[in-house]
């Protein structure tokens, strides 16, 4: 097991230690979970392919979802709608 020490920017961000991300490439895609005091951080593309593609799913609706909590979505018609579904 590594340990490292890190700390949190003003903005939120974290700094993985480099000596455990020397296997991910920039651009790489991470999966954190937030278990109580504890958070997890895998490679997505690291999960079964039905995980994954649910998972990202659920991001995007949890997105939509806030953006009209917030009034700032966008209305589009029934087929704009259908177009979008199927590009996911």
């Amino acid at each position: 097991m590594d340990i490292g020490i890190t700390r949190l920017s003003s903005k939120g961000q974290i700094v993985i230690p480099a000596s455990m991300r020397k296997d991910l490439v920039e651009g790489t895609h991470l999966l954190v979970i937030r278990e109580g005091g504890r958070f997890i951080v895998k490679p997505l593309d690291e999960l079964e392919p039905e995980l994954k593609e649910d998972i990202i799913f659920a991001e995007r609706t949890e997105k939509a979802f806030e953006e009209f909590k917030k009034g700032t979505f966008t209305r589009k018609s029934d087929v704009d709608f259908i177009d979008d579904l199927e590009s996911w």
